[in-house]
């Protein structure tokens, strides 16, 4: 962490924020693995320290690539800022080696205008599908990293993530509108935070001539339902952040494959589905973002769409 924010104190909404983690995944950890373990103002409110934050981080970024909190919830931050770098993967293209360190420059040096064009101009040149792909997922990777080690502010991320999220909408919505099928519902529980993996599979499936119709993140289930009915969508998508409690997203999924029509195909995307370990009948588990494609193939295939 920089050394200006070595003796804040963060209230338990901040820590939501800043890590990723969810106020209940906090609690949850308190309660389980006592860590992390805030102290209490005069309300009675949790604080935690710049340490825990920290601590926090860096077990977002390894679970974000598949490890369980409670395999590492014990180690320090220098162990598991080693593990990071053993797991991270080796990107053989110079060129994403060149924008990410203009990136991170550029956020730093709070180069709004910079970042803007670098985004711009990547989508612009390599298309949709191939700039989540190839810029995108590697870029969040390293722009994780630096956040994880306080390398970022925590604006200097969210200002990635906003302009990110500003690049890709722009991109979406100069595609070609779609309205044949198959129809599709994108969105998150309520619990989940997170809406930039909306917009990557929107991103990698409206150049597939897919309807899409996002409702952005947190939206109750009865309103998901509701909202697909109305819409008469034949797919609804749901992305979950590796940090996403996977009992709560089995439950939540299980009751919505209840309450759907049984003609609407339920898919669940994000890292959190490679650690589901039991068979979800009529829910399609995506762990991986270029598998979206091949499963909208599929889908074409087997399926003969259906009034709802």
């Amino acid at each position: 962490m920089r050394n200006d924010t070595q003796g804040l104190l963060l209230n338990i909404s901040a820590v939501e924020k800043d890590t990723g983690l969810s106020k209940d995944v906090l609690r949850m950890w308190e309660r389980r693995y006592g860590f992390p373990r805030p102290g209490r103002d005069d309300n009675g409110e949790r604080q935690y320290s710049a340490t825990d934050v920290g601590k926090l981080r860096a077990m977002k970024r390894l679970m974000d690539v598949g490890l369980r909190p409670g395999k590492i919830i014990g180690l320090t931050l220098t162990e598991l800022n080693a593990i990071a770098d053993a797991r991270t993967p080796a990107r053989p293209s110079p060129l994403a080696l060149d924008i990410e360190h203009d990136v991170l420059a550029m956020l730093r040096s709070h180069d709004l205008p910079g970042l803007q064009h670098t985004l711009a101009n990547q989508v612009m040149r390599q298309g949709l599908q191939r700039f989540v792909l190839d810029t995108i997922t590697p870029l969040n990777r390293a722009v994780g990293d630096a956040w994880m080690r306080g390398d970022l502010q925590v604006f200097e991320e969210h200002l990635y993530t906003e302009q990110l999220q500003v690049a890709l909408r722009a991109a979406i919505n100069a595609s070609p509108r779609q309205s044949g099928t198959p129809r599709m519902l994108l969105t998150t529980l309520p619990a989940e935070l997170h809406g930039l993996g909306l917009l990557m599979v929107e991103a990698m499936l409206v150049p597939e001539g897919v309807h899409c119709i996002s409702l952005g993140p947190q939206t109750p289930l009865e309103d998901i339902r509701r909202a697909a009915i109305a819409h008469q969508v034949h797919i609804v998508a749901l992305s979950f952040s590796a940090a996403f409690p996977v009992r709560q997203a089995v439950d939540g999924l299980a009751t919505l494959r209840r309450e759907l029509p049984a003609q609407m195909t339920l898919w669940a995307g994000g890292e959190l589905t490679r650690r589901v370990r039991k068979t979800m009948p009529g829910i399609m588990l995506i762990p991986d973002l270029a598998w979206t494609v091949n499963a909208l193939h599929s889908w074409r295939t087997h399926h003969v769409p259906q009034p709802v």
